[in-house]
């Protein structure tokens, strides 16, 4: 069974029920779910994954003033809930599993991954957020919140970047890209400097996972799961996650050059097909000024074209 699939079935049939009998006159004002860390909020985790942190495991959303009020007592009867359910007893912790589990402040537990207690009110804000704890921060499942908070909050980090900060970033996208897969890796390859050039292709499959997810609008995962992540999205998601497994197995440098181009030209006909680069050139670095002049804030259109 699959984790996300496994804590939620943990809340309908056990979880809940206790609460209702508990603090049935208060369960309104609760949001239940499962988000965060762990391949099983992603649902990509599989037999491999159940080695540690994995079992049924509920998360508990109150405002401030709701876990100032009952948060702990809340808490202190969550631990007396039995943890065996469909054959497992509880989570398998690891040392750095804390906090996967629990009762939390709405503000407290976003502030774990995106360093705020509210949501980001400016684009520099924003820009301080890895682009990996943004996609931790929304990945999951809300099981249930008939107060609207938790969601509310969640909802606008589901967004997306503000558009000028995407621009910006798929502009140095296309810098990074250019300069460690179309520029640098067959270099490296043919001096010989095989450890760089590995180094360079994974720079470039790195930066390509982040550019088509900012392309669909959406947060790349951390880079175990980023290639996966790939084949969840609708626009070049499949394609391009194609490419990277013919880039494994390719055994000729020119082959495996050949679909770095590839990858690029994919991603450049669907930026000139969104109207975002008018250039005909097929080297990506000619694509980022492109990107970052139409970025109306002069703030974010004169950093780095290399910057984030």
């Amino acid at each position: 069974m699959k984790g996300l699939e496994l804590s939620k079935g943990y809340y309908e049939d056990i979880v809940r029920p206790a609460i209702e009998e508990k603090f049935g006159d208060k369960i309104e004002r609760m949001a239940f779910g499962l988000i965060g860390d762990g391949s099983e909020c992603y649902g990509f985790d599989d037999e491999i994954s159940q080695d540690h942190d994995f079992g049924p495991r509920v998360q508990i959303w109150l405002t401030k003033e709701d876990f100032e009020e009952f948060g702990r007592d809340l808490q202190k009867f969550m631990e007396t809930i039995t943890k065996e359910y469909k054959g497992y007893e509880g989570v398998n912790m690891s040392q750095y599993g804390d906090g996967r589990e629990g009762v939390f402040t709405i503000g407290g537990f976003y502030a774990r991954f995106i360093g705020l207690d509210r949501t980001p009110a400016t684009i520099q804000e924003w820009r301080m957020i890895p682009e990996v704890n943004l996609s931790i921060a929304t990945n999951g499942e809300v099981f249930s919140d008939e107060l609207g908070r938790f969601t509310k909050f969640r909802k606008i980090l589901q967004r997306q970047y503000p558009e000028e900060l995407r621009l910006k970033k798929m502009a140095a996208r296309c810098m990074t890209m250019a300069q460690s897969g179309q520029y640098n890796y067959t270099r490296c390859m043919r001096r010989g400097e095989y450890v760089a050039a590995w180094m360079a292709a994974s720079e470039f499959m790195k930066d390509a996972c982040s550019m088509v997810h900012l392309i669909n609008h959406k947060y790349c995962p951390f880079y175990k799961w980023a290639h996966r992540s790939l084949k969840t999205l609708p626009i070049l998601g499949e394609e391009v996650a194609m490419y990277m497994d013919g880039f494994i197995s390719a055994s000729e440098v020119r082959a495996s050059a050949q679909i770095i181009e590839k990858i690029s030209e994919v991603i450049i006909e669907q930026l000139k097909k969104e109207g975002l680069t008018s250039s005909n050139s097929d080297f990506l670095l000619d694509h980022g000024p492109e990107l970052q002049s139409r970025i109306k804030d002069d703030q974010i259109r004169r950093l780095p074209l290399w910057a984030d």
